[in-house]
């Protein structure tokens, strides 16, 4: 079993990734101003239908593009140098530090902690119907998985294929995917949990939910 207050106190140690900002195409940069520490938001919203914090322009052919902050954050670090050049695509403009949420930090020890099934090619994922019957009626937790089940219909190119389950027997403790939508290749598809560590894991949960303290 993972050494849980090991990896908790790691992460408390970093509680932060550094996300850098790069421009999304070719074109000439124009900084909105933030200085090193500014305070900036990500989009906001029922939908999320209102862009975060403007970061910087990038002008093409005449074109304006806003770019803007994904995550709350702070600003770390400004490549200033770039202001009113013209920067090919991918080129880094800016370093944002955001603070993980106690959701973020979940879900990182859960990856580290149970089997991840990861989907063999980019494609849409559902549910067998027995599984997805289960799900919608109990949660996931509901599902007891075994190697060889077949779990899921893979849809790619408007043709459907059975997938089956390869991993350790357990419970379908957590779901990666949304219906409908693309996952990439290598991408976790669910996260299972052997039967006799559900409780282990259940304590997990309530321990960052107590002891994590958000940054605000």
């Amino acid at each position: 079993m993972l050494d849980i207050t090991k990896l908790l106190e790691e992460i408390k140690a970093s509680p932060y990734e550094e996300l850098v900002i790069t421009a999304p195409h070719t074109g000439v940069v124009s900084f909105a101003g933030l200085e090193e520490g500014a305070r900036v938001i990500g989009p906001t919203g029922m939908w999320k239908e209102i862009p975060g914090t403007r970061l910087a322009t990038i002008e093409r052919e005449h074109n304006k593009k806003n770019i803007v902050a994904t995550e709350k954050g702070i600003v770390s670090k400004v490549y200033r140098e770039l202001e009113g050049t013209f920067v090919e695509a991918g080129t880094p403009l800016m370093q944002l530090r955001h603070y993980l949420s106690k959701d973020e930090v979940l879900g990182i020890i859960l990856k580290k902690a149970l089997f991840l099934f990861n989907a063999p090619e980019r494609a849409k994922y559902y549910f067998a119907p027995d599984a997805d019957k289960k799900i919608k009626a109990s949660g996931p937790k509901a599902v007891t998985v075994h190697d060889g089940q077949e779990l899921f219909i893979m849809s790619r190119m408007k043709r459907e294929a059975s997938l089956s389950y390869s991993g350790p027997e357990g419970v379908i403790y957590a779901v990666y995917f949304q219906h409908n939508e693309n996952v990439d290749a290598g991408a976790p598809l669910i996260g299972v949990c052997p039967p006799d560590q559900v409780g282990l894991i259940e304590d997990v949960v309530i321990r960052v939910q107590t002891e994590w303290v958000e940054q605000d």
